[in-house]
């Protein structure tokens, strides 16, 4: 398998499988990868979701330049859709990501991180939108995902210069929300994930929606995306089970209803 996904109680953990060759995307992996994002769409068990990478090495190193340098022109189109597509997918989920950046993160690999919601980087890794020191530009994303994190001449300076960028940098832009230890890093993203799927899984799943779509948007419109979206909450029984718990001094049950 390219991809493997396990559950950890309410946590999803997706797993990018081929380490010998740094985690890169090759057409395979993003096609089981989209297969399994729409999966843990609909699975109500899964709460959060961690994507992460096998080994040490890397996160994972962008597209699989071997298999590229094989495609037709016509086959290439079909891989940067494929990526997009997958992408966009893994950053609609109506569930909070967290990447936990294990190792290199470079090109595709950074833009991955980037389509989830938070980012939890080892102290050995890197990341980086390489693309223009390979005759190309960010094409998963990254022109438009990169800016609106860390603001427009950060994002330029980073893609124009293709160089890396290291933890202790990352951290300070806002490309990533923390730096631990690499031997801390899946236990770190387990901790956020967990703190995050014990609340309201609607709740969670509306927020994300107005905190994504009010960005784009004036602040007028953008307020009442978050009515619109608070509304939808009023009748669930998840809001009726907060108020109970509260009352009763008690952690709430939540069950998505």
């Amino acid at each position: 398998m390219t991809v493997t996904l396990r559950k950890e109680g309410l946590i999803g953990v997706l797993t990018l499988e081929r380490p010998d060759v740094y985690n890169c995307l090759n057409l395979e992996l993003l096609v089981t990868l989209r297969r399994l994002i729409a999966e843990i769409a609909l699975d109500p068990d899964i709460r959060a979701l961690i994507v992460t990478g096998a080994g040490d090495k890397a996160f994972c190193s962008g597209a699989d330049l071997k298999e590229r340098k094989t495609m037709s022109p016509q086959q290439v189109q079909v891989y940067i859709r494929t990526i997009r597509d997958t992408f966009t997918e893994l950053e609609k989920l109506p569930k909070p990501t967290i990447a936990a950046i294990n190792g290199l993160a470079l090109g595709g690999g950074t833009e991955l991180a980037l389509a989830c919601d938070l980012r939890i980087m080892s102290e050995k890794a890197q990341m980086g939108l390489t693309e223009t020191s390979l005759g190309i530009i960010p094409g998963a994303g990254g022109t438009q995902r990169l800016p609106r994190l860390v603001g427009k001449g950060i994002a330029k300076e980073l893609i124009f210069s293709a160089r890396r960028v290291r933890p202790e940098e990352a951290l300070a832009i806002g490309l990533v929300n923390r730096v631990v230890p690499a031997d801390q890093l899946l236990a770190a993203a387990m901790t956020m994930a967990e703190e995050i799927a014990a609340n309201a899984p609607l709740a969670l799943a509306q927020a994300k929606f107005a905190i994504d779509c009010g960005l784009e948007v004036d602040l007028a419109s953008g307020l009442q995306i978050e009515s619109n979206a608070y509304q939808l909450l009023i009748p669930t029984r998840d809001r009726l089970e907060g108020l109970d718990a509260f009352q009763q001094k008690r952690k709430p049950v939540y069950r998505g209803e």
